[in-house]
């Protein structure tokens, strides 16, 4: 049996990043809105402007990234989740010898690939189409840690997948993703906010995934309360979603 689960368990991350690049709603939202608002704010705003110690084209790339790993696991991995459950397809794997560790590690593992490939398109692109420079221990740390990141939006992409519904995940979702961009700073910097805003901002987890890559491109380091918050942000989101899961379960 576990000969025949490793092989199992590959053949079922194709078929996720398989469903996943042929969703319009992923390849929309993850790669062309980004790359689009990327080209569209680096060309209408001062090339020579600084967001703290980092030149804005450099600044902005790390903003289009996260907004594009982020937006994979709200527009296509939590509906995903959602359509699965309402029709059943997660009690159907649970009469197939697949073990149930598989069939959530392919869907983890395959989610990890298809972020990866959306942080080395927009490097590349930010790289080749706007002639960003930084050093290679900047492009790989802030790349890893976009990647890492990522997977705490997996959790709330999870939470938001057990709705079981799949109108209202895909309406959530789009509501979550955009308020979560604009709010933590994503579509432009949070020096423009008011005070206010900048406060409630610090405490947004799409603010913390940005700005752990914002710190690098400028020269420092990613903070400790940054990692903390984001770790904080996870365990909520896992908690709830094993408590909504397990009531489904009951009922």
């Amino acid at each position: 049996m576990k000969h025949t689960s490793i092989p199992a368990t590959i053949a079922q991350c194709k078929a996720e990043i398989l469903r996943t690049a042929r969703n319009k709603r992923f390849v929309f939202f993850s790669i062309l809105l980004p790359v689009g608002f990327f080209f569209l704010f680096t060309s209408t705003m001062d090339s020579s402007m600084t967001i703290g110690n980092a030149d804005w084209g450099a600044y902005y790339l790390m903003s289009m990234t996260a907004y594009g790993v982020i937006g994979a696991s709200l527009t296509s991995f939590a509906q995903r989740i959602a359509k699965e459950r309402a029709e059943g397809w997660v009690k159907l794997v649970r009469l197939t010898p697949l073990p149930s560790w598989s069939y959530v590690f392919s869907k983890m593992a395959a989610q990890g690939v298809i972020n990866l490939f959306i942080i080395v398109v927009m490097f590349l692109i930010g790289g080749i189409g706007r002639s960003i420079s930084l050093p290679l221990s900047v492009w790989l740390l802030s790349g890893l840690w976009l990647w890492a990141g990522g997977f705490s939006f997996m959790a709330l992409g999870t939470l938001l997948g057990s709705l079981r519904n799949q109108d209202l995940t895909q309406v959530l979702s789009l509501i979550v993703y955009m308020g979560l961009s604009i709010l933590g700073g994503l579509w432009m910097p949070t020096a423009t906010f008011p005070d206010f805003m900048k406060t409630v901002a610090a405490y947004t987890p799409t603010f913390r995934l940005g700005e752990g890559a914002w710190n690098l491109v400028g020269g420092g380091a990613i903070s400790l309360t940054g990692v903390l918050i984001l770790a904080a942000y996870v365990t909520v989101f896992m908690v709830l979603s094993s408590y909504i899961l397990k009531k489904q379960e009951a009922v």
